[in-house]
């Protein structure tokens, strides 16, 4: 259990990273600036994304698509509770041009770190298979 909240971590860390370096250098581009609620939301949203994707051990019997799909969608679910909560915390209600540019802002990295997360787990999975049909072959032989 422990291995796998430093794993959790690590990809959390690395995840914020990647989308806080990406943010940075978009807001230099367009000349936008970031404030201390945007990056509290951001690193939620980081955390919520990674969670979801690591819950992906629930759905091993059911398809791939039917699971990425569900986990978007959950990972939906979580970020719009999310942005409630920050709203009614700053009095403040979203506005659907708000909720729009958030769920695009959410999507786009969602998307690429996935498919990133997705290749590295099925990879993985191909690694083992290939490993334990070739300690089968061995087997066999050996007999």
């Amino acid at each position: 259990m422990r291995e796998k909240i430093i794993t959790f971590l690590i990809e959390l860390g690395c995840v914020y990273t990647i989308v806080s370096v990406g943010g940075a250098i978009a807001n230099m581009i367009v000349g936008g600036q970031t404030n201390n609620l945007n990056v509290i939301v951001m690193f939620m949203t980081c955390f919520i994304g990674t969670f979801v994707l690591n819950l992906h051990k629930l759905f091993d019997k059911v398809s791939p698509l039917l699971m990425i799909v569900v986990q978007y969608l959950a990972a939906c679910a979580l970020c719009a509770v999310m942005i409630l909560i920050v709203g009614w915390i700053e009095g403040e209600s979203v506005s659907p041009r708000g909720w729009y540019e958030f769920y695009r802002s959410f999507t786009i990295p969602y998307v690429i770190l996935a498919g990133y997360y997705y290749y590295r787990v099925f990879s993985d999975t191909k690694k083992q298979e290939d490993l334990i049909k070739e300690i089968q072959e061995n087997a066999s032989e050996g007999k």
